[in-house]
């Protein structure tokens, strides 16, 4: 009776799917009287620099109101030559010819898009490389680099099309691991796309895509409307759970804020129950003409730390690299050009000004007890001191090379030399110097608490900020890795300058942008840079007359925003209060 009754349940259960994967096609999917078709154009696409030696087919769907006087709205579609079959799957642009002629969404160019493949030296003996899961599971921004500075380009200049630059008009769609590259595309670059329809998403540890469970409640809102959609049947395999990850995507899109929707079934990973969705999802998506944040219904750090419309203004441009930002007490900016050697001032009325044009490639900066600005010199190997008012420059301390600074308000000084993998230490008064730290990969970006008791050293390479207890004769003790930082997914933390607010929580320029860390050493928020083409955030710094403003340096540039924090007074350290734990 055992088997009859195992052959039974397994008949059933195979019935039962049977009837959940059921999904009729939408009308809007079936070629309707009185709508104009629009055309389907094939290619192949060869020259990617980002993905070299790639071959990969591609569709592009130019609807029939499409007239080329004025440019068109865009969706673009991974593992694309399958969303644009006749007469099975999604048939996407029969849907657009029937959504279009309704003035249900835009007109709107779809590009159709499959993942690269390299092919094989000598295909009767060797097999060529799928890029698939590289291109589309891979976290960062190749990808959409890819789309952004390659391939969108080409589609307009091979076929004559105008595309509209305006992030509004752009969306994005995958399936699997297509749909987390689609997500992935609008997460690095909203300023390129801002809707996304997800089927199954593949948000689980295949390459680390788990992790946006994480970001999405870490990190500023970004102006993205997301629909996704997934089955209880789903994929629970080595790489994760997808149908419980889908429901976490959901769970801290809302959280965050974010405008996102969702349809749930039973399915299993497949596209049947996404496609008969499809057109509602493509109605909503494009309900409405813009896409943007909603702070009041955001449970992120964002909504407490940042001031709603308030965004980054450039403060001063066209450096080679700014860096060491250091405030006097009148307010006045100070700033180092590294590859320059020059050293300039920005007074509290916007005015800059040249202090020196020689200064040994100096780096970090920082105002000590006695008024001077401090700064460490690499290529000449010293440490040095200006006089705000007139400039004078002076050598403290010679010998070893360093990186950024940090000034007790007793004048102990402390300085990072990342090349020796070293920290030093000038003693308050007699500058005695000695060496601190010999164990980190790449000291870099150094920091105080804002009682001062505590010394915070970045790992460049690393994720974590170690912290110290500093005694008494400056000397430390007790060094702990204890901040942990969120990393990017091809290259360090790139860990650099720091600041603290007056109660205690730490603030790191990092590959990712700023990280905000709260005493007990947990990001709570990660500030993105202001501009996507920015390299990375290399310095952050309190200033203004409140020190309400946050300034930040991303190479050339340096930003400025009005936030709900406080910055630390070097010059007065204050006890925070007592941490949640």
């Amino acid at each position: 009776m055992k088997p009859i009754f195992l052959t039974f349940l397994f008949l059933a259960t195979n019935s039962a799917f049977s009837q959940i994967e059921n999904y009729p096609t939408p009308p809007e999917a079936i070629r309707q009287e009185n709508v104009a078709k629009g055309k389907l154009i094939q290619g192949t696409y060869r020259g990617s620099r980002i993905f070299p030696g790639t071959v990969r087919d591609y569709a592009v769907y130019v609807p029939d109101q499409y007239d080329g006087s004025t440019p068109a709205s865009l969706m673009v579609f991974q593992d694309g030559m399958s969303y644009c079959q006749e007469n099975r799957g999604t048939r996407a642009h029969i849907v657009f010819d029937n959504l279009i002629a309704k003035g249900e969404m835009p007109v709107t160019i779809a590009v159709f898009i499959n993942p690269g493949v390299v092919p094989a030296n000598h295909p009767d003996k060797a097999e060529a490389r799928y890029n698939r899961s590289f291109e589309y599971d891979g976290l960062g921004d190749a990808y959409p680099r890819f789309l952004i500075e390659e391939f969108l380009p080409f589609i307009e200049k091979e076929h004559d099309l105008k595309i509209s630059e305006n992030p509004d008009h752009r969306g994005i769609c995958g399936s699997s691991s297509g749909a987390i590259a689609a997500f992935t595309s609008a997460w690095e670059r909203p300023d390129s796309f801002r809707r996304v329809y997800s089927m199954i998403g593949t948000y689980v540890g295949l390459r680390g895509g788990s992790i946006y469970l994480d970001l999405i409640r870490k990190t500023e809102p970004k102006p993205l409307r997301i629909f996704l959609q997934d089955g209880s049947n789903d994929n629970n395999i080595y790489g994760g759970d997808w149908w419980m990850a889908n429901q976490s995507m959901q769970r801290s899109l809302e959280w965050a804020g974010y405008e996102v929707n969702h349809v749930w079934g039973k399915g299993r990973h497949n596209r049947k129950h996404g496609d008969s969705i499809f057109p509602d999802a493509m109605r909503w998506l494009w309900k409405s003409k813009t896409v943007s944040v909603h702070p009041s219904r955001s449970n992120s750090r964002a909504s407490e730390y940042l001031i709603p419309g308030e965004d980054w203004k450039v403060l001063t441009a066209g450096h080679q690299w700014a860096e060491g930002m250091a405030f006097a007490p009148d307010g006045s900016l100070f700033f180092t050009d590294v590859p320059a050697s020059k050293l300039y001032k920005i007074s509290p009325s916007g005015e800059q000004s040249l202090i020196d044009a020689d200064t040994g490639k100096t780096n970090g900066l920082a105002i000590g007890p006695d008024g001077l600005i401090y700064g460490a010199s690499p290529a000449a190997k010293e440490i040095r001191t200006w006089d705000p008012a007139t400039g004078e420059r002076k050598t403290i301390f010679s010998g070893a090379t360093s990186n950024d600074i940090v000034v007790r308000h007793d004048g102990h000084i402390y300085f990072t030399n990342p090349v020796e993998k070293k920290v030093h230490h000038l003693a308050a008064g007699s500058l005695n110097h000695s060496i601190v730290e010999t164990k980190l990969e790449r000291p870099n970006g150094i920091g105080l608490s804002a009682d001062q008791s505590l010394l915070f050293v970045a790992d460049f390479t690393g994720r974590f900020i170690y912290s110290y207890q500093i005694n008494e004769d400056g000397s430390l003790k007790n060094r702990q890795k204890y901040f942990h930082a969120h990393l990017p997914d091809d290259g360090p933390g790139a860990l650099d300058g720091m600041t603290v607010t007056a109660n205690g929580m730490p603030l790191v320029a990092t590959e990712l942008g700023i990280q905000i860390f709260d005493q007990p050493g947990r990001v709570q928020l990660i500030i993105p840079r202001p501009k996507p083409e920015d390299k990375r955030t290399n310095y952050v710094a309190f200033g203004g007359p409140d020190r309400k403003t946050l300034y930040v340096a991303t190479a050339g540039t340096i930003y400025t925003r009005k936030v709900n924090l406080k910055g630390a007074d070097p010059l007065s350290p204050t006890k925070p209060p007592k941490p949640g734990l």
